[in-house]
C-alpha cells in the first residue's frame, strides 16, 4: 500500500474546494475523480446562480453556509478573474393572494442573514422588467450568475499550486477502517490501494455508494440515495429581461423560474421528476407544461419559444413527499472515524457554498483555513 496524507474523493466545484483548503492548509493532498475531467456530474449540470440564502431553513447548514459561500465566492472570482454577474433576483407575486407570501419570504430571509431585499410594489417591478406581470415583488440584488467550469478551473489551479494532485478515472471501490489509517482501494485503469490517513468523500451522487463500502462505517450513517430529475428549456429568441426571475414558491419547490447565462442566453426550469437512475436524456414534450407555468408572470412569452437546454439530477437524500434534507457533513463526531469526512446531499446551493463547505469540513477534522 502506498502511504497518502488526504484523499479527497470527487472532482466537482466541492470537492476541488475541498482538496483547495486542505492543501492550502499543509496538507498533502490527492484527489480522485472517477470520470475523465473534473466537474462532469451535478456541477456541470446547474442553473450556475450564484444565491443569496434566500429560502433555506433557519438555523441550517444550507442557510449559514449559503451566506457565507455567498460572500466567499465573489471575493473569489474577484480575486482569481473568474466570470461573474451579479445581475440580481426578482421574486415576483402574481395576485393579491401572493402578498403575505412575499412578506413572510422576506423575513424568513432577513432571519437567515439575508438584510439586502428590497420590496418593490407594481410600478417598481415595471420599470426594472417592463414585461413582467407582478403586483408586487422581492429584489435580491446578491443573486448572480457565474462560469462553473471556470471557477472549478481556478479551484483546481490554487489546489494544484498548493501542491495537490489530481487523479483522473480513478474511482473509488471500498474504504477499509483499519488502526493504522484508512485504506482506499482504487479501481479503473490503474488499480491502487492506498493507506490514508484522511480521507473527505465529495462524490455527489456516488457518495452514499462510497459509505456503503466504507468497512468499518456503521450502516446507520449511511443515507438513502435519491434522484431529482429537472428539466431545462431555453428561450430561442433574444431575452427581454435584465434579471433572474422567480414565482414565489410553491409546495414542493421553486416553481418554474427563468434564469440567464453569461452570454445572455434565458432558460428556464426545473420541472422536478423522481427517477430511478442517472438518466440525463430530456423529452422535449415537457415544455408543454412550462408555458402555463411561465405565463403567469411573462404573459407575453410566444407560442414554440421554448426549445430543449439540458437536464440536471440532484443528489437527495430524502424522498417525495418528504422535506427536503439539510446537508450533511459527516466528520468524527457524527460517526466515531478519525480522520473521515462523508458530505451526503449537497445539492442546490452547493455551488454558492463550496468555499464554505471547504472551511466546514477542515474545522470538522480540526483544522482551520
Amino acid at each position: 500500500m502506498e502511504r497518502v496524507d488526504c484523499v479527497v474523493i470527487g472532482a466537482g466545484v466541492v470537492g476541488l474546494a475541498v482538496a483547495r483548503a486542505m492543501a492550502l492548509a499543509g496538507r498533502e493532498v490527492l484527489v480522485l475523480e472517477a470520470e475523465a475531467a473534473i466537474g462532469t456530474g451535478t456541477s456541470s449540470r446547474n442553473s450556475e446562480v450564484i444565491h443569496a440564502g434566500i429560502y433555506y431553513p433557519q438555523g441550517s447548514l444550507k442557510a449559514r453556509l449559503c451566506v457565507a459561500g455567498r460572500d466567499a465566492l465573489y471575493a473569489f472570482c474577484d480575486s482569481h478573474g473568474v466570470p461573474y454577474r451579479r445581475c440580481g433576483k426578482l421574486i415576483v407575486a402574481t395576485d393579491e393572494s401572493q402578498l403575505l407570501g412575499l412578506l413572510a419570504l422576506q423575513e424568513h430571509a432577513a432571519a437567515n442573514g439575508v438584510d439586502d431585499l428590497q420590496r418593490l410594489d407594481a410600478n417598481e417591478v415595471k420599470a426594472l422588467e417592463p414585461q413582467l406581470n407582478a403586483v408586487a415583488g422581492l429584489l435580491s440584488p446578491s443573486t448572480g450568475i457565474v462560469d462553473s467550469h471556470a471557477l472549478m478551473l481556478a479551484l483546481q489551479g490554487d489546489a494544484e499550486a498548493a501542491g495537490a494532485l489530481l487523479a483522473l478515472r480513478a474511482p473509488v471501490d471500498a474504504i477499509d477502517v483499519l488502526d493504522e489509517g484508512l485504506r482506499v482501494d482504487v479501481g479503473g485503469d490503474e488499480p491502487m490501494i492506498l493507506l490514508a490517513t484522511t480521507v473527505i468523500n465529495c462524490a455527489g451522487h456516488a457518495a452514499p455508494v462510497i459509505a456503503a463500502h466504507t468497512r468499518g462505517l456503521p450502516a446507520e450513517s449511511v443515507p438513502p440515495r435519491y434522484f431529482a430529475k429537472g428539466s431545462y428549456f431555453s428561450l430561442s429568441a433574444p431575452t427581454p429581461f435584465r434579471h433572474l426571475v422567480y414565482p414565489l414558491p410553491e409546495p414542493g419547490g421553486l416553481g418554474v423560474h427563468l434564469t440567464l447565462d453569461l452570454g445572455g442566453q434565458a432558460r428556464f426550469g426545473p420541472d422536478v421528476q423522481w427517477v430511478e437512475s442517472l438518466d440525463y436524456q430530456l423529452d422535449a414534450r415537457r415544455a408543454d407544461s412550462f408555458y402555463a407555468a411561465i405565463r403567469r408572470y411573462w404573459p407575453a412569452l410566444p407560442d414554440g419559444a421554448l426549445q430543449p437546454a439540458y437536464t440536471g439530477i440532484r443528489p437527495k437524500i430524502s424522498g417525495p413527499g418528504e422535506l427536503a434534507a439539510d446537508f450533511r457533513i459527516d466528520g468524527p463526531a457524527q460517526h466515531g472515524i478519525a480522520g473521515l469526512v462523508n458530505l451526503f446531499g449537497i445539492e442546490s446551493p452547493g455551488l454558492t457554498a463550496c468555499l464554505a463547505i471547504a472551511d466546514e469540513v477542515c474545522q470538522r477534522l480540526g483544522r482551520t483555513v
